[in-house]
């Protein structure tokens, strides 16, 4: 019975802990080559110019920066859910009590070591203000989860 126990509170663990975990493996994977400007024009530039068939070329780019934009801070939005939901329910009580300030913590750190990670690939760059836009995403989704909470 004790043995089932441990299980359940590892099974347990593992479920809310994982997908945080991999979502950061994917915002790291993102920031490697495969998440340059030049890859995800492949996809993204023929979207734009089915779209916008009349468009300049000077005004695609500017559609694709913005999408790469909003990809930042629904990424980071997307890490505070995880971490949020992972801290909400942590059996740790420190984590259970803070939560918020854990996932902001998390949001924070994460975006400043994978700028920081993307300085060093030639294809990509590291930018203070890409880790605000980072950490705003991950601000609106904690305060969304609170607001939430709270109603509920």
């Amino acid at each position: 019975m004790i043995e089932q126990t441990r299980k359940d509170i590892r099974r347990n663990r593992f479920f809310r802990y994982a997908p945080f975990l991999l979502w950061i493996g994917f915002i790291f994977f993102m920031s490697s080559n495969s998440g340059s400007m030049t890859n995800t024009s492949r996809f993204i530039r023929p979207l734009l110019e089915f779209l916008f068939p009349n468009s300049p070329a000077e005004t695609l780019d500017i559609y694709h920066g913005y999408i790469r934009k909003l990809a930042h801070f629904t990424e980071y939005a997307m890490l505070a859910f995880w971490a949020s939901r992972a801290f909400r329910h942590s059996s740790k009580h420190f984590l259970q009590k803070f939560w918020y300030l854990s996932a902001i913590l998390c949001v924070f750190s994460v975006a400043l070591f994978d700028e920081y990670n993307q300085s060093f690939n030639r294809n990509r760059t590291g930018s203070i203000y890409d880790v605000l836009l980072d950490c705003l995403g991950g601000l609106v989704m904690i305060w969304a989860i609170g607001l939430w909470f709270r109603k509920t």
